[in-house]
């Protein structure tokens, strides 16, 4: 009875249940509609979201950097990390694997060369068991990337000068110098690094200081007023801090002396090896001469035949008493003489950093340098 009660008085009339199910399945089907709408909103905004920054990305100038020193040094780091994060422009990075800062303008042709992708963040990056020319010119030939040309190639940051003859030695240099054969603008970019002075922290410092000058660079190369035909070499001081400031100079006929040591056999790593290698060379050297004299005694009576195989000896004993020698070179310090200030070492030493204008022609020297220095002198006071 108590259950009956309570079902009686808990029934509704038929009409309002129909109604109510007509107000709930209305507004059911408006929420439905609503959150379908927002939904398409939301994946539309985003879509354009994506649209507007992959342009954007696609818009900025592509800027290649290589090195010297090898993809894994400070340098390098320290100024892939600054161009991500300044965002001016899009950071494709292609530079040896290990160290070949004084490769000079060397290349590999003839042999294969690695080529394995690298994780830096914000940039897209390989290592290349080559020279930093063979870098460049892999870059540029379009087999690495989808182009085939960036706005501007960087090398650096390398660890040392690369004033006056060095730039002929330098790595680093002829990375720059290997873009400018292409007929691409660039910059190399060094750090008077100093034994028992410089800090690892100086290679951010030295970014601090040539990065407006790389800001100028990709702004005005999009203008068409970058100087034609012109790298700039931009030597930074051993205290990039403390620096007084930007200085057109010449190109010096400094050099460090290179000073060749001998070095025992004992003494380099594969010396040992090498010994074992030859004193068991030697033996069967010495075998095969024994066994060479004893045919040539038995063919006595044939006088051509004596002959090839007196011959035969003694080429044998020849190669048994090569010698072969170990030397290791180093660059040492000198004193310069020279006073002119315009000079790209004394300026340096004088705490300036130095620009030297690089290009092919001789007789375009003045005409490079007188460029150069009118451009300099216009991007910086622009950021001023």
């Amino acid at each position: 009875m108590t259950t009956s009660a309570v079902k009686k008085n808990n029934f509704l009339p038929p009409n309002l249940v129909s109604n109510l199910q007509d107000v709930l399945s209305s507004r059911k089907g408006n929420i439905e509609t609503e959150s379908k709408e927002e939904t398409s909103e939301e994946t539309s905004s985003s879509s354009d979201v994506l649209v507007d920054n992959t342009e954007k990305e696609c818009s900025k100038p592509i800027v290649l950097v290589t090195n010297g020193d090898g993809i894994d040094s400070t340098g390098l780091t320290v100024l892939v990390d600054a161009l991500v994060r300044d965002g001016l422009c899009n950071v494709h990075v292609c530079a040896p694997q290990s160290d070949r800062s004084v490769s000079g303008h060397s290349m590999t042709p003839s042999e294969t060369l690695t080529v394995c992708s690298v994780d830096i963040s914000g940039a897209t990056a390989y290592e290349v068991s080559g020279t930093p020319a063979d870098c460049v010119s892999l870059a540029l030939s379009g087999a690495l990337f989808a182009w085939s040309k960036p706005a501007l190639v960087i090398s650096g940051i390398n660890r040392g000068s690369s004033c006056g003859h060095h730039m002929f030695y330098s790595g680093n240099v002829a990375g720059a110098r290997e873009a400018l054969i292409c007929g691409v603008p660039s910059l190399s970019i060094s750090l008077n690094w100093k034994k028992d002075v410089s800090h690892e922290s100086d290679f951010k410092d030295a970014v601090d200081v040539c990065l407006p000058l790389i800001q100028a660079a990709i702004r005005d190369i999009e203008k068409g007023i970058f100087p034609q035909s012109c790298s700039l070499s931009i030597e930074i001081p051993t205290s990039p801090q403390t620096n007084k400031g930007f200085k057109i100079t010449k190109k010096s006929v400094w050099r460090s002396v290179p000073s060749w040591q001998a070095v025992s056999a004992n003494r380099h790593p594969s010396g040992g090896h090498f010994m074992s290698n030859q004193q068991s060379l030697g033996i069967q050297l010495a075998q095969l001469s024994r066994d060479a004299s004893a045919a040539g005694a038995a063919r006595r009576l044939n006088t051509q035949k004596k002959n090839v195989e007196v011959e035969s000896v003694g080429v044998a004993r020849k190669t048994d008493e090569r010698v072969k020698k170990y030397f290791r070179l180093e660059f040492l310090d000198k004193e310069q003489e020279d006073m002119d200030e315009d000079l790209d070492f004394r300026a340096l030493e004088n705490g300036f950093v130095a620009i030297i204008p690089l290009s092919f022609s001789l007789n375009d020297e003045l005409e490079t340098q007188t460029s150069a220095s009118k451009w300099i002198t216009a991007a910086l006071s622009k950021d001023d």
